[in-house]
């Protein structure tokens, strides 16, 4: 099978034909059907985040399952998936109390870049190579833990359920179980990418009262006010923390960060009004670190936390969501950008950079 391979960090991806192994115990084979394309995808391929070479990228996708190995339940052949870079087991801590995507399983993919029963699927010459949390859906066919599948609605469109898997779950599942009081509320969100127009989505959903948005691009802006924005700011021009307070006579009571630079995580922080809560969802590079006004956190009782994949309940949320989707309350086809043959990834991967709206599609 075709899949684009990462063998260095700051190289563009190679079209290779790899063999894929059958898959075992506990494991699912899937043809990809769409792939989303993700700024994480773009930081391992940076070095902003680290990945064992050789390796197949790409981690947000939704196909149709091809087989199953022994011991499989969750799924059968035929049916239509969702595939997650976060893996839950349902019998540790977080999964027992509803916060899946802390799953003592998620270090496993990040920390061997292998599936979860250990070893890789992927080969070529006898050559191993490795995937990207799990999952590895720029390519045409994955074999993938069980763990990381959801079986869904097979009518819902592939482009759709594989945003699902990663833009849509973190930026509307940040709002949601993050902001549970923001009806009639006030919520910044730093970054229009796809994230950051589906917490959007999420917000104007809920009835918040002012929905800010924050970005570099114009057409993002602009996709932004018809999702829902009622206040745009363009961050190139104009400074976002003074607008925000201007705005909200104050201060934001939610920020999102949907980048994950130290200047814009402070910038929102400083755009809270007391009591309120930042929310940071963008990923920085290793080891970068971040510093704050001690006094302005301790007596403004601010709050600022990390949302993992929206701290989403992914098996319960993830359908819902759906189901909120095929009875016309997310558009979430407005999130679609440009569709893209596997064999450009590379050039999806460079539109995404310089100003994609949405999310970009790679379609095998």
């Amino acid at each position: 099978m075709k899949a684009m391979v990462m063998h260095e960090t700051g190289s563009p991806l190679v079209l290779e034909e790899l063999d894929l192994d059958q898959p075992g115990p506990g494991e699912v084979r899937v043809r990809i059907e769409a792939a989303g394309v993700c700024h994480s995808d773009v930081h391992y391929m940076t070095g902003g985040l680290n990945a064992r070479t050789p390796i197949v990228l790409g981690h947000e996708g939704a196909g149709i399952v091809e087989e199953i190995g022994d011991g499989v339940t969750n799924v059968s052949p035929g049916d239509k998936v969702v595939l997650m870079w976060r893996p839950r087991c349902g019998t540790c801590e977080y999964c027992l109390t509803g916060t899946p995507a802390l799953c003592e399983l998620g270090k496993v993919h990040g920390q061997t870049n292998e599936l979860l029963r250990g070893g890789t699927r992927l080969s070529k010459d006898g050559v191993r190579y490795h995937h990207l949390m799990g999952d590895s859906v720029f390519a045409e066919r994955a074999v993938v833990s069980n763990e990381s599948v959801i079986a869904i609605d097979s009518e819902i469109p592939s482009e759709i359920a594989a945003i699902m898997g990663c833009a849509v779950i973190t930026g509307m599942g940040t709002v949601l179980n993050g902001m549970p009081d923001l009806t009639g509320k006030s919520v910044a969100i730093i970054g229009a990418g796809g994230v950051g127009l589906s917490a959007v989505i999420a917000a104007k959903l809920v009835g918040a009262a002012q929905i800010i948005v924050s970005d570099i691009v114009g057409s993002r802006l602009e996709k932004a006010r018809e999702l829902g924005a009622t206040h745009t700011i363009d961050s190139s021009s104009e400074d976002f923390t003074a607008r925000v307070l201007e705005l909200t006579d104050g201060g934001a009571h939610y920020v999102m960060e949907a980048i994950g630079r130290p200047a814009t995580i402070r910038a929102g922080f400083e755009a809270l009004r007391p009591g309120g809560t930042e929310i940071v969802v963008g990923l920085g590079a290793v080891g970068e670190e971040l510093s704050i006004p001690v006094n302005l956190l301790v007596q403004g009782d601010r709050k600022l936390v990390g949302a993992l994949y929206g701290s989403s309940n992914t098996p319960v949320q993830l359908p819902e969501l759906l189901r909120l989707y095929k009875a016309g309350r997310l558009p979430l086809e407005q999130l679609l950008d440009q569709r893209f043959p596997l064999a450009e990834a590379n050039q999806a991967i460079e539109h995404l950079r310089t100003g994609a709206v949405g999310r970009p599609i790679l379609v095998p």
